[in-house]
């Protein structure tokens, strides 16, 4: 490896590093604004100033300066400092005043970089310039006045993104970064940019003068609003969430999250369950806790449990759904469904619905073939690293599917089942390719498993997976998915499945764990709901046991690539809603069927003792165990109509989501910019 010397110190490096990721691993620090280590360089900040020998007799930028051996690299001579002050100097002549109301005090590059680097007066007394405001949509807030043109959004926005929405216009003086005919940003990870910005010239609109950020608690947590488990970090005042923003996990998000992870917060103070309810003469009313367990127990003690169901919802931990399985399947309870979108995979070999190459390892593949998915709304930072490996030029994508704009270019074979049974005799540059690739995958969406046809279609791509031996993975959207079928939570011999019970006279009592993605108007059953929200679920039930929202309880979730992670309690359930495991534990007394555990740790425990994947914190095997193909899917008559995603509507896609006012404008938006699209 070659070797520089930075302050004296040499430094083995790796060959394409610049000089300022050289003196990083010198522990030297270098103040930047433009500079961001997934993004391309801009150099136009020059704040990252360094002298280097050999080289000119001037200071120079780090970033855009590519390291060599045998480098003498100088990070903080008089001649660095005197630049570097310069630098700061011509930053701050134009910017505002603003930080006793600036949402980024206290957290802003500019401001510490200014009292790290900075000169301690200003030579510059005349007006300060001014720049209009530009609209970015309803969760960007922008004050341009501030902006210092380190071009870190435009670069996010097209790059990362894969949206160009952002740019520059004008020049010298006049130069302003603004969005392409005055229209919001229209990308799933859009607000991303404002933890870019290094100044306050794009912040968050929904969040703006709520809070300091040293008023504060921070919670690390991980995000439920899809499978992948993003890592994330939850802002809280007294009892309210205030903010999401991501924390890095290379493993998983990077360090971007999506727009409705950051975003739906809003929705867990809105339209909340706080109190148990009873209906009576069709009506609900408030009720104790005594009252709602009383009438809950004398129904399921009256009911044959052939006649019993309980459906589990797309945002349940993990705990939840290994008590309701103690319980009601104590109780001789055989129906009991974690899909309440009709999936049919589970009950066989775990990796059978896994993402087996893991979200960093996709990254590897060459040649991707997406099956009934649409990645951009299904899991947003996904797609993201889809398109990072196809801008590299490194990745094919084929779609058999809906043809959506996923921001990278691929080779469209079809919308439907026919298409995926004849690729393997189709022509064409991805097929050929196919043939000799080196790391092939399949991504196969909830979209192409939860048909009346889905046997068949399984069992197609599973038969063209072992053709080209293409790594087998299914990226689910509901974040509980995963953790349900590792449990077993689906139905037992002779049980009904969730799109059954729902049915008129396909249950007497159904227990809703937070389900609220499936239609139970047709059903004649007495519904239990233990839930968060006055959703689809809540409007239908009988009974109502108010539970805690994913900010409001320790759990473990398992996203989609088989990862179990931990999530943490930021603020307390709301009114008199209790844990969801806790009530089941509680209702198993009054039930005379006492769960054998009295705390969270306990249930851990158990629950690592009967399934001891749970205990394999944040580990994803660098091997998964390969696939059966034989067993995937069976032989049937595939219909022709088309793959849908099963994502129709990104932002209102769960109950917290749904609740969100932020989310409802974004909804909106969404749909008035299709249909101006359309026409």
């Amino acid at each position: 490896m070659p070797i520089a010397k930075v302050d004296g110190v040499e430094v083995e490096f790796e060959a394409g590093m610049n000089v300022l990721q050289v003196a990083e691993l010198a522990g030297k620090e270098i103040p930047r604004f433009c500079y961001h280590e997934r993004l391309s360089i801009a150099g136009n900040c020059r704040m990252c100033l360094v002298e280097v020998k050999p080289g000119p007799p001037k200071p120079q930028a780090s970033c855009a300066l590519p390291a060599a051996e045998g480098q003498e690299i100088f990070t903080d001579t008089p001649m660095v400092r005197k630049a570097r002050h310069g630098v700061m100097e011509f930053l701050l002549i134009n910017h505002p005043l603003d930080c006793p109301i600036c949402d980024q005090g206290g957290e802003c590059d500019l401001q510490d970089q200014a009292m790290g680097y900075g000169r301690d007066d200003s030579r510059y007394a005349d007006n300060k310039r001014a720049v209009e405001e530009k609209y970015m949509g309803p969760l960007i807030k922008t004050v341009m006045t501030r902006c210092i043109q380190c071009t870190r959004c435009v670069r996010f926005i097209t790059e990362v993104a894969g949206v160009p929405d952002i740019g520059l216009i004008s020049r010298g003086e006049d130069v302003e970064i603004t969005t392409y005919l005055d229209k919001a940003v229209a990308s799933e990870l859009s607000a991303n940019v404002i933890d870019l910005c290094p100044v306050g010239a794009l912040t968050s609109k929904p969040y703006a003068f709520n809070a300091r950020p040293w008023e504060l608690k921070k919670t690390e947590s991980v995000d439920v609003m899809d499978a992948l488990g993003s890592a994330i970090r939850v802002d809280a005042r007294g009892a309210a969430v205030l903010r999401v923003l991501p924390r890095t996990n290379e493993a998983i998000n990077e360090e971007w999250i999506s727009d409705k992870t950051r975003y739906a917060v809003d929705g867990l103070a809105r339209q909340r369950l706080d109190r148990p309810f009873i209906r009576e003469n069709g009506k609900l009313r408030p009720a104790s806790w005594a009252e709602a367990f009383d009438a809950v127990a004398t129904k399921i003690q009256a009911t044959s449990p052939d006649r019993m169901g309980v459906i589990a919802g797309d945002l349940q931990d993990a705990e939840s759904m290994k008590a309701a399985l103690d319980l009601f399947g104590g109780l001789g309870v055989k129906s009991l469904d974690c899909r309440q979108d009709g999936m049919i995979l589970g009950g066989g070999q775990r990796e059978s619905w896994l993402f087996n190459a893991s979200l960093q390892g996709i990254e590897d593949a060459d040649f991707v073939l997406l099956v009934g998915t649409n990645p951009r709304l299904e899991a947003p930072v996904l797609n993201a690293r889809l398109r990072k490996r196809w801008l590299a030029g490194a990745l094919q994508v084929g779609v058999v599917g809906e043809a959506a704009d996923l921001t990278y270019d691929y080779a469209y074979f079809g919308s439907g089942p026919a298409a995926l049974s004849g690729l393997a005799k189709a022509k064409g540059d991805f097929v050929t390719g196919l043939k000799s690739a080196k790391a092939p995958a399949i991504i196969v969406g909830a979209g192409a498993l939860n048909r009346p046809d889905s046997a068949a279609v399984l069992q197609a791509a599973a038969g063209l997976a072992k053709t080209f031996g293409m790594s087998w993975n299914v990226l689910h959207t509901a974040a509980s998915r995963v953790g349900g079928l590792d449990l077993g939570f689906v139905p037992g011999e002779g049980g009904k499945t969730a799109g059954e019970l729902v049915q008129n006279g396909g249950a007497d009592v159904l227990v809703l764990l937070g389900a609220d993605e499936i239609d139970v108007s047709a059903s004649d059953a007495f519904v239990v709901y233990l839930g968060t929200h006055g959703d689809a679920g809540a409007h239908r039930a009988d009974v109502i046991l108010p539970a805690a929202a994913y900010t409001e309880k320790n759990g473990l979730y398992v996203n989609t690539e088989g990862r179990v992670q931990m999530g943490f309690r930021a603020v307390f359930p709301k009114g008199e809603a209790k844990e969801d495991w806790s009530i089941l534990r509680a209702l198993s007394e009054r039930l005379g069927a006492k769960l054998p555990y009295d705390t969270l740790d306990q249930l851990r425990a158990k629950l690592f003792a009967d399934h001891p994947t749970f205990g394999r914190i944040d580990y994803v095997p660098e091997t998964p165990a390969a696939v059966d193909f034989a067993s995937l899917g069976q032989k049937g008559d595939l219909t022709e109509a088309p793959f849908a995603s099963a994502m129709r509507s990104f932002y209102l896609s769960n109950p917290i989501a749904r609740a969100s006012t932020t989310m409802a404008e974004c909804a909106s938006l969404a749909t008035s910019a299709t249909k101006i699209a359309a026409e």
